[in-house]
């Protein structure tokens, strides 16, 4: 893929560096990805989910993503703890407002 890292801007402020998914590459460990639409330079977060293990956790949704809300990439970071997966995906969340996350219940 020729696609870049990207970095995203939480509500909180805080910028999390998130890498292209590879297929070959994609680690068992725990993290958040992203579902994004890109559009030449234009970026829309589609979905912003956290798991236990990237390796299958990523795939839960992206038929959805990709037929219904026009998803082209997923972007990956790892991300060990659970805790810490949660807030960052909430914060994506409370920025980006991703279509596939409305009506999904705040942990906090």
């Amino acid at each position: 893929m020729a696609t870049r890292q990207l970095d995203f801007t939480g509500k909180s402020g805080a910028v999390y560096r998130y890498m292209p998914l590879e297929e070959d590459r994609v680690s068992p460990m725990g993290g958040n990805y992203l579902y994004v639409r890109l559009a030449g330079a234009h970026v829309t977060v589609v979905y912003a989910g956290e798991t236990e293990n990237l390796y299958k956790g990523h795939r839960d949704r992206w038929e959805e993503a990709k037929s219904a809300f026009g998803a082209t990439h997923v972007f990956t970071r790892l991300n060990v703890a659970g805790a810490v997966r949660r807030a960052e995906k909430a914060d994506m969340v409370d920025e980006h407002m991703p279509a596939m996350n409305k009506g999904e219940v705040r942990a906090d």
